[in-house]
C-alpha cells in the first residue's frame, strides 16, 4: 500500500514514516501542496495523509486540487481542532480528520480501517456488479454510472451509496452510518453523515432538491428508495 504523507515537519513525516513502514506500507512525503499535487500526479497512492497547516498553499485548498486528480481517500492530520475546519475537510473531500498530537495506533487504526473499505470487495463474487434503479454500481472497480453517465465520487461517498442502494427501504439512522461506513468507533460528531450524505445528493439528485434516490426520514435517519 502506498502512502503519501503532506506535512511540513519534518520530525513528524520521520518518524510517522518509519512507524508505518513497519507494517509493511511504502510511504513518500511531500512538504508543500504544490509538491503534493506533482507527485499526487504522477503516482499513485492508496490513501494520502493531508496537514492543513501548510506552506504556500492551504491544506484546504489542497484537499480540493487532490479531489480533482484522484478520489484517493484523504485522512486530515493536523494540530487545527476547530469544529469548522473539520466540517469544511469533509465538505472539500476529505474522508477522515484526526488532530495532533495523536497516538499513532489510534492512527493506524484509522488507516486500515479506510484501506479496508476503499480496498475490500464488499460483495460476494458473482454480484461484482449490482443495478439498482437508474444505477450500475461495480462493487470491484468502485464505480458508479447513473443514466449510463459514470459520477466522480469519493471513497465514503461510494460507501454510503452501495449500503443504501443495496439495502433499499431501509433506514439507516446517523449512529448505524458511523460505524457501518466508518468501521470504529468516530471521535466526531453526527454532522459527518449529514455532510457526507449533502455532498452525494449534489452528485446524483436533481439540483431542485426533490430527492429521488436517497431519502430522509426525519428524526431517524436515511434511506434508499427503490423506483421499481
Amino acid at each position: 500500500m502506498k502512502v503519501l504523507i503532506v506535512d511540513d515537519e519534518l520530525l513528524l513525516i520521520k518518524g510517522l514514516k518509519f512507524s508505518l513502514e513497519q507494517d509493511s506500507y511504502e510511504v513518500d512525503s511531500a512538504v508543500d501542496g504544490n509538491e503534493a499535487l506533482r507527485k499526487i500526479a504522477l503516482t499513485e497512492y492508496d490513501i494520502i495523509i493531508l496537514d492543513l497547516i501548510l506552506p504556500e498553499m492551504d491544506g484546504l485548498e489542497v484537499c480540493q486540487k487532490i479531489r480533482e486528480i484522484t478520489n484517493a481517500p484523504i485522512l486530515i492530520l493536523t494540530a487545527n481542532n476547530e469544529d469548522m475546519n473539520k466540517i469544511l475537510s469533509l465538505e472539500y473531500g476529505a474522508d477522515d480528520y484526526v488532530t495532533k498530537p495523536f497516538n499513532i495506533l489510534e492512527l493506524k487504526a484509522r488507516i486500515k480501517a479506510i484501506l479496508r473499505r476503499t480496498k475490500g470487495i464488499t460483495q460476494k463474487p458473482n454480484e461484482q456488479t449490482i443495478i439498482v434503479d437508474d444505477f450500475i454500481i461495480n462493487a470491484l472497480g468502485r464505480k458508479v454510472s447513473l443514466h449510463g453517465q459514470e459520477i466522480n465520487l469519493t471513497a465514503k461517498e461510494f460507501d454510503l451509496l452501495l449500503l443504501l442502494a443495496t439495502n433499499p427501504g431501509k433506514v439507516f439512522s446517523r449512529e448505524e452510518l458511523l460505524e457501518i461506513i466508518w468501521g470504529y468507533e468516530y471521535f466526531g460528531d453526527l454532522r459527518t453523515v449529514d455532510v457526507h450524505v449533502r455532498r452525494l445528493r449534489e452528485k446524483i439528485e436533481s439540483k431542485d432538491k426533490n430527492y429521488e434516490y436517497i431519502l430522509t426520514k426525519w428524526g431517524v435517519g436515511y434511506f434508499f428508495r427503490n423506483k421499481s
